[in-house]
């Protein structure tokens, strides 16, 4: 990668603020140190209100004579400690940009869980026959467990909302430089700016030394490959993303090592091929290496475990819903006459068409003239009908096909087999997405992705969901649908 002599000079280029390093380590410094602390003060909270419950709450047996409760200092110190030692051999107190909350909070129920009866054998062991051994009962230890869950989760939360707004405020922000300039490049300039609670500051983009650039969404073009070193210094540079996936792997290891600095965090945007295998598996045959792009993480007892899932979520919903379903078809015929349900074709697993099931949401005529995609104020969709679909009510009657097994409670977003044959000509991989059955809900819909948006978007994040399928992410999917649809954060939805 020669200098370019044509290249412009990046000493000439105007930047936004930069952030300032040395504060930013140190409020994130004091933002770890404070989290440790929240955990420490949270969980001897809990053991506090675990010994009052104890003796007021009517669960258990009330004890007549309950000890004091600072003959409980040594088993709850002991408790503590387990918990914050094993909360830092798990990496949760790695403060990460982003993360999932029930990613975390699985975790804290797991760690949690282990950590009360480690600390709760070690008592056994190492307290009995001496002067620290106190009574110890179930109902006490249920309670510690129970309120030390529910408390560190709060003091998690308010130490999220601390961290975020002060990402917000630039308080904690890395100064950010992008290498490259093509689609991937600006996806990831727009994700920045668009969620500032990353806690990035970008300062500009490093172009290729054939190119010329003023600006990219804004922001400027600052240099060429051969000037990292120079800008790295000169701007305060903490973070580096080299977005240039179809760079040879030469290019990169080059870019890398200009971007070497002791203070400097660097990552790399995976290549087209990663890109498109989602996840790698390595595998062999017969001691020869097998690198595996095209796997199916839906197979053998996984999809009765899903399937059992469909089953039991459908089955209760349309019992405990049936009431609310026969309300909207009252009010749906009193302000349109017409059918209650909406039984459209949609195309499925494998490619295979089935009749989806919906409330009606538009007038009777509404495809007088064919198909078409519904967009935002659609004049089509009626009263009801526009605020069944800003509730995801309409889909409700999808839990029949659920029961029926046309479609799955998580899955891909089935289209109209009209839309399917144009898309599969225009998006790659689009049918591929139809290796699993169709869903009410998908990873697609929870990130927005739903009504007149874009579909390649769709698509990736459809082949990403069944290429990493847990049922986790299944059950982390319905709980954001529903708490997304009880706060009204639907987005696109109409």
């Amino acid at each position: 990668m020669a200098r370019n002599s044509a290249a412009f000079s990046p000493i000439d280029q105007p930047v936004a603020e930069l952030a300032h390093p040395a504060r930013s380590r140190r409020t994130r410094r004091l933002l770890g140190l404070l989290l440790i602390l929240l955990d420490v003060g949270m969980l001897a909270l809990a053991f506090v209100a675990a010994y009052l419950a104890r003796g007021a709450l009517p669960f258990f047996s009330v004890p007549d004579v309950q000890p004091p409760l600072e003959v409980y200092l040594p088993t709850m110190l002991l408790h503590i400690g387990t918990i914050i030692v094993l909360f830092y051999a798990n990496r949760l107190y790695h403060q990460r940009r982003v993360f999932s909350r029930f990613d975390q909070a699985r975790s804290i129920v797991a760690v949690v869980t282990f950590g009360a009866l480690l600390a709760n054998g070690v008592q056994e062991l190492a307290f009995r026959n001496t002067i620290l051994e106190v009574s110890f009962p179930r109902s006490t230890f249920f309670y510690v467990w129970l309120f030390s869950l529910l408390f560190v989760l709060v003091g998690r939360e308010v130490h999220r909302s601390l961290t975020m707004t002060l990402r917000r405020r630039g308080l904690t922000a890395d100064n950010l430089l992008v290498v490259g300039t093509g689609k991937i490049a600006v996806d990831i300039v727009k994700q920045v700016q668009r969620h500032r609670e990353l806690g990035y500051n970008i300062v500009g983009v490093v172009n290729d030394p054939s190119s010329h650039q003023g600006k990219m969404m804004g922001v400027p073009v600052i240099g060429n490959y051969p000037d990292l070193p120079d800008l790295i210094d000169r701007y305060q540079i903490q973070q580096i993303i080299i977005a240039v996936p179809d760079a040879r792997r030469s290019e990169i290891v080059e870019l890398v090592t200009m971007c070497q600095r002791s203070d400097v965090d660097v990552k790399i945007y995976p290549d087209i091929f990663a890109y498109i295998a989602g996840d790698l598996n390595l595998d062999d045959l017969n001691g020869m290496p097998l690198l595996t792009v095209r796997d199916i993480a839906l197979r053998g007892w996984k999809l009765s475990l899903k399937r059992g899932l469909d089953i039991v979520g459908a089955f209760f919903g349309l019992i405990f819903l049936s009431p609310l379903m026969l309300l909207t078809a009252y009010l749906l015929r009193r302000e349109d006459p017409g059918p209650v349900f909406f039984i459209q074709e949609r195309m499925g697993l494998d490619g295979k068409p089935f009749p989806m099931i919906k409330f009606r949401s538009m007038r009777v005529d509404s495809e007088a003239f064919g198909p078409g995609w519904t967009v935002e104020n659609d004049p089509r969709v009626t009263k009801i009908g526009r605020f069944m679909r800003k509730t995801n009510w309409d889909e409700i009657p999808q839990l029949i096909n659920v029961l029926l097994g046309h479609m799955s409670l998580v899955g891909p977003r089935p289209e109209q087999p009209y839309f399917v044959e144009q898309f599969r000509t225009q998006i790659p991989r689009y049918m591929e997405r139809h290796r699993e059955k169709a869903g009410m809900t998908g990873w697609a819909q929870i990130h927005g992705l739903r009504g007149d948006t874009s579909i390649s978007d769709r698509t990736t994040y459809d082949l990403w969901y069944v290429e990493n399928w847990s049922l986790w992410l299944d059950i982390k999917i319905i709980i954001r649908t529903i708490i997304q649809t009880i706060t009204r954060q639907n987005k696109n939805a109409y």
